[in-house]
Order: structure tokens, then C-alpha cells, then sequence
């Protein structure tokens, strides 16, 4: 019965059977509404989110107002791994991307009971530590290649973290995604779809070739998703269906 409660999500279905017990009756169903905000930067966060559908996206926010993605955590992990291990005020604003349905859990709570088991603990530091290979990652990808590529590796991330082809995103979204003007997104989803690998219309995105767009996205989609199989206790990537 715990595997099935437990499959949506890879961060709860990957724990041993007793560290699941000592967070079980403290889990809550929650919604990720469109575009919630679950913490701002310098704030504390008070919950931690295991997405079982929805992506959660790290954004950082700069003094000029623009805000730009950093990583993404969907059903293979959870949002507020190092909270779990020690309190310190978030680095970054977390904003639904996609919506979906997650189990969230109070930070106290789940930071007990990382004190009490030592596998959960470095379950927490691996996941974390995954988000952190991610957020390094985006940050060269972002100084080096192409508006085209980044956009690719997105757009593959979400749906590998959402398990769909089809994806609602603005022109907006999809610029602070990759760290780039409106208009340069507009030119390349129009680039994308000219070449028959995405469908766009008005905000509606579905990737219609998955192998034109993989080839299309920088060495960056392949090695953050080798990064999280190898850190996240050896397991094979998430495939979208």
C-alpha cells in the first residue's frame, strides 16, 4: 500500500520503508495553483513540496526587476531539501510553473525526523545537492549557448518533470526560463515550430518531435538529467509519456 501512496513522487518512493514512517502521517495533499508563490528570497521557508504532477520553478530576482529561472523541481525530487537540514532563509523566489498536486510537509517536521534518521538526512543532501548541479548548470548555459538550445532543454526539462508533450507557457515565462528578451523567445518558438518540432499557439505549446527537439537542446539537458540519475541514488531519469 505505501508503494502506491508513495509512486507520484521519486523523493518519497525512493526512501526506505522505515524513513517513509517517520514522515507518513505528516504528509498533506496540496494543489500547485499557476504561478503560486510557495517562498520568496530571504524569507524562511515553512514547507517542503514533493510534486506527484506540476513543476516548481527557482527563480532569482534582480534589482532592476527582471527575474530569471535557475532550476526546476517536479515529480523526481522536493523543494526544500537543505531546509530540511538546517534553517536559513531561502536563496531564491519558488514559483509554480506548472500546475499539479504535490505532498507537502512542514519544514520542522521533516528536519525532526532528518535528525532522528541518517538515510533520510543524506536523501535530503543528495536531492539538494542535484538542485545545486542544476542551478550551476543554467548558470553556463545560459552565459554560452544559444537562445534556441536553452529553450530546447527547457522545454524537454518540463515535460520530462510533467510527464506531458503539451505545456502552457507565455512568451514571458519562457523568457525568464533562459535568461533572454521577449522577442528572442518569439523568434525561436516560431524557429522551433517552423521545423516542425513544437506546435505554439498563444501561450499552448506541444512538442510534436521529441528527437528534432533533443538534438536541437545543448549537451547541458543530458547532463543535468546524468546528474540527477547519478546523485539521486543511482536512478534512471524520469521519461515524460
Amino acid at each position: 500500500m505505501d508503494t502506491v501512496l508513495r509512486s507520484p513522487n521519486g523523493f518519497l518512493s525512493s526512501l526506505p520503508a522505515n524513513d517513509f514512517e517517520l514522515i507518513r502521517q505528516h504528509l498533506r495533499p496540496v494543489d500547485l495553483a499557476a504561478d503560486a508563490v510557495l517562498v520568496e528570497s530571504d524569507e524562511i521557508l515553512t514547507r517542503a513540496y514533493m510534486p506527484h504532477k506540476g513543476v516548481i520553478s527557482l527563480v532569482v530576482k534582480l534589482a532592476r526587476g527582471e527575474r530569471v529561472q535557475v532550476a526546476m523541481v517536479g515529480r523526481d525530487s522536493i523543494f526544500g531539501a537543505f531546509a530540511g537540514i538546517g534553517e536559513a532563509p531561502s536563496l531564491n523566489s519558488a514559483v509554480v510553473l506548472v500546475p499539479g498536486v504535490a505532498s507537502s510537509i512542514d519544514v520542522a517536521t521533516l528536519r525532526a525526523a532528518a535528525s532522528q534518521s541518517p538515510t533520510l538526512r543524506a536523501m535530503l543532501i543528495r536531492h539538494g545537492l542535484a538542485v545545486y548541479a542544476q542551478i550551476q548548470q543554467t548558470a553556463g548555459c545560459n552565459a554560452v549557448h544559444t537562445v534556441e538550445s536553452r529553450l530546447a532543454r527547457c522545454l524537454l526539462h518540463i515535460r520530462d518533470l510533467s510527464g506531458s508533450n503539451k505545456i502552457i507557457l507565455t512568451q514571458e515565462t519562457m523568457a525568464q526560463m533562459i535568461g533572454a528578451r521577449r522577442n528572442s523567445v518569439s523568434l525561436v518558438a516560431h524557429t522551433l515550430q517552423q521545423a516542425n518540432f513544437i506546435h505554439y499557439s498563444r501561450g499552448h505549446i506541444e512538442i510534436t518531435n521529441l528527437d528534432g527537439l533533443t538534438k536541437t537542446a545543448c549537451e547541458c539537458y543530458a547532463t543535468v538529467k546524468s546528474q540527477y540519475a547519478g546523485l539521486l541514488h543511482g536512478q534512471e531519469p524520469l521519461h515524460g509519456h
